[in-house]
């Protein structure tokens, strides 16, 4: 018994031990009204039981109340676990997807529920994660953008989202990066501006964002600093004011000489 009052079940009804399935193993300390049964309404009363008895998941698959199936999905044996990827609800599908072995994963990449593919992505095999590189959900695109192979993530240079490009910025090769030097997100940019050789960074001179510029001040070649001397953010002039200052003194003639 709890300060809730008595326990209930899923249907809101009085749980009574005496009519239980499971009656056997109260009398073993392996089940507690309202605190570890079956038969609650509590997902967390649920997962207790199948902690202490988890033999018994296997008899709980085709329970009536969502919760029971996930979590006695958490608890069963991996060779019951394959049928549980058309269960209706997707609590339990996305609880199956933690579980089954990659191969299985497959039959899921298509799930309509977008918890469902995000799981799906996080475990699949590397060399299957192509297939979900247009995903409609941005969230699973980037998943996939942070676990697929370097040399397949230039098919995902025009993705929509700019959360995603973000990722591919940080970790597409140094031949693409350039690239993505004109991206129309800022944060795009400045990732890129963090990648490229100093001997490249004249590309992002003139962008847009302060953020960008002073990237490009922090580290382009001194004899390039000329323009960000004058930049119209006080935080990039000073960045490309302190990298002059430690500058070899005959550089000093070359990078005014370009302001």
């Amino acid at each position: 018994m709890n300060d809730l009052g008595p326990p209930l079940n899923w249907q809101g009804e009085p749980i009574a031990c005496a009519d239980c399935t499971c009656q056997g193993l109260l009398a073993q300390g392996r089940c507690q009204l309202g605190h570890a049964c079956v038969h609650d309404r509590y997902a967390k009363h649920i997962d207790r039981f199948f902690d202490w008895n988890p033999e018994r998941a296997k008899d709980f698959l085709t329970h009536p109340y969502f919760e029971v199936r996930a979590v006695a999905t958490k608890h069963a044996d991996v060779f019951h676990l394959p049928k549980m990827m058309h269960d209706p609800d997707e609590t339990v599908r996305w609880s199956a997807a933690m579980r089954l072995p990659p191969k299985h994963l497959l039959a899921l990449i298509a799930d309509p529920h977008r918890e469902v593919r995000i799981r799906v992505a996080a475990r699949l095999e590397l060399r299957d994660l192509a297939g979900m590189r247009n995903d409609p959900d941005y969230y699973v695109r980037q998943v996939v953008a942070r676990r697929i192979p370097e040399s397949v993530l230039p098919l995902m240079l025009q993705d929509k989202d700019a959360v995603v490009r973000r990722v591919i910025a940080a970790r597409i090769g140094e031949h693409w990066l350039v690239s993505m030097a004109r991206d129309e997100d800022a944060e795009v940019r400045q990732i890129v501006a963090q990648r490229l050789k100093d001997t490249q960074l004249q590309l992002l001179a003139d962008d847009p964002d302060w953020r960008v510029r002073y990237e490009v001040a922090s580290r382009i070649a001194p004899s390039h600093l000329g323009r960000l001397l004058q930049d119209e953010d006080a935080v990039v002039r000073e960045m490309a004011g302190s990298r002059l200052a430690s500058a070899p003194r005959e550089m000093h003639g070359q990078v005014f000489s370009l302001v």
